[in-house]
C-alpha cells in the first residue's frame, strides 16, 4: 500500500490530516479516531475465538471434511521427525521472500496462489495451523492467509505440536497424500502497511496526545533498547513512539507454548496503551515475531496491521529516526 506523500516544504503539522488519510486507507482506524478524550473508554472488543483451536478440538475434527491442517516450519526436517496425522507441510520460505534487500517480506500473490493450490486449500477448506518456534511460524501463516482474504477460515492449534506430543496424541512420519484445489486470493489491504505510512504513523505518536495508534514493537527489549541491534540492523534502537510488547510474553512459557488467558492478554496490551480506542501496528527485526503479535491483537479483538519491512527495512533506510534506551521518543 502507497502512502500518501507531504508536499516539499510543507511544515509538520499538516501530517495529522494526512494520518486521516492514512485512516481511510486503514479499515478500522478511522473507527478508532472517532473516540475523543472526552468520550467514555469503550470496553475491550469481542475474542475472535474462532482463531484459536485447542488439542482437544483437533483430536475431535482432524478427520472431518473440509479439515486442512498445515504443519509450518523452518526447516522440512521438523515435519519429517513427526507431525500430526493429515497435517501438510509449508516451509517458511513459501511464506517468505526477500524483495529489495529485506527477508522475510510478502511474496508475490502469484507465488502464495500456486503455494495453496498445490497445498489443496481450496476457497471452504477449515485450517488450522501450527509448527516449529512456539507458535512463531504459524502465526505468519495465519498473517499469510489474512492478507489473502482467508483469514477468517484459519486458526491456530493452542500449544502447538508440543503439547500435542506431551498430551501423548498419535505423531505419524508419512506424508499424506494431497489434492491440489482452487484458491482464490482476495487480497486484505488493511493486513500490510509500508514504510513510507509507518514513518506517518510514527510522527502521529510521537506528536498527538491521545494517538489513535500503537506501534507495537516485537523484540525482545535488548533490540528495543538498542542494546543488541541484532542481525542486519545498522542502528539500534526502535521507531519512534513504538512500546516493546516483546512476543513470548503471550505464551505462559516455552515449554508449555498456549497463549496465556484472554485476561492476562488484555492487561499486556492495556500496559502497552492498546486501548480499545486504539489501532495497533505491530513490527519486529523483519516481520516473523510481529507476526505473532498481530495473530494475538487480532485474537482478543483489535484493528491490527503489520509493517511487513520492520526495524530491518526502517533502520537501513535514509533519514529514518531512531530512538534508543527505555523511552518511546
Amino acid at each position: 500500500m502507497k502512502a500518501l506523500s507531504q508536499p516539499p516544504g510543507r511544515a509538520p503539522v499538516p501530517r495529522a490530516v494526512l494520518f486521516g488519510a492514512v485512516c481511510l486507507l486503514l479499515p478500522g482506524l478511522l473507527r478508532a479516531e472517532a473516540l475523543s478524550p472526552e468520550r467514555p473508554t469503550r470496553s475491550f472488543p469481542a475474542v475472535r475465538s474462532e482463531m484459536l483451536v485447542s488439542t482437544d478440538w483437533l483430536a475431535r475434527h482432524r478427520t472431518d471434511a473440509g479439515v486442512i491442517i498445515l504443519h509450518v516450519a523452518r526447516e522440512r526436517a521438523h515435519y519429517d521427525a513427526g507431525h500430526i496425522p493429515g497435517a501438510r507441510f509449508v516451509g517458511w520460505s513459501e511464506l517468505t521472500a526477500t524483495r529489495g534487500g529485506v527477508p522475510n517480506e510478502l511474496p508475490p500473490v502469484g507465488d502464495l496462489h500456486e503455494l495453496f493450490e498445490r497445498l489443496g486449500v481450496g476457497d471452504h477448506a477449515r485450517l488450522v495451523l501450527y509448527g516449529d518456534q512456539w507458535g512463531l511460524s504459524a502465526a505468519r501463516a495465519y498473517f499469510t492467509l489474512d492478507y489473502l482474504g482467508h483469514g477468517d477460515r484459519a486458526a491456530v492449534l493452542d500449544g502447538g505440536l508440543e503439547k500435542w506430543r506431551t498430551e501423548k496424541r498419535p505423531i505419524v512420519t508419512e506424508a499424506p497424500s494431497v489434492t491440489p484445489a482452487r484458491f482464490t486470493p482476495r487480497i486484505c489491504p488493511r493486513t500490510v502497511v509500508d514504510l513510507d505510512v509507518v514513518r506517518d504513523l510514527s510522527w502521529v505518536a510521537t506528536h498527538v496526545a491521545p494517538a489513535d495508534i500503537v506501534l507495537l514493537d516485537a523484540r525482545p527489549p535488548e533490540e528495543y533498547r538498542g542494546d543488541r541491534p541484532g542481525e542486519g540492523v545498522p542502528r539500534g534502537g526502535h521507531i519512534p513512539g513504538a512500546v516493546n510488547l516483546y512476543w513470548l510474553e503471550h505464551l505462559v512459557s516455552r515449554e508449555n507454548p498456549v497463549l496465556r488467558p484472554v485476561a492476562e492478554l488484555r492487561r499486556l496490551y492495556a500496559a502497552a496503551g492498546a486501548t480499545p480506542a486504539r489501532a495497533v501496528v505491530t513490527y519486529c527485526r523483519t516481520g516473523g515475531q510481529a507476526a505473532h503479535s498481530y495473530f494475538v491483537a487480532r485474537y482478543l479483538g483489535y484493528d491490527v496491521s503489520m509493517y511487513d519491512g520492520s526495524f530491518f527495512e526502517w533502520s537501513n533506510a535514509k533519514e529514518t529516526p531512531v530512538a534508543a534506551g527505555q523511552e518511546r521518543r
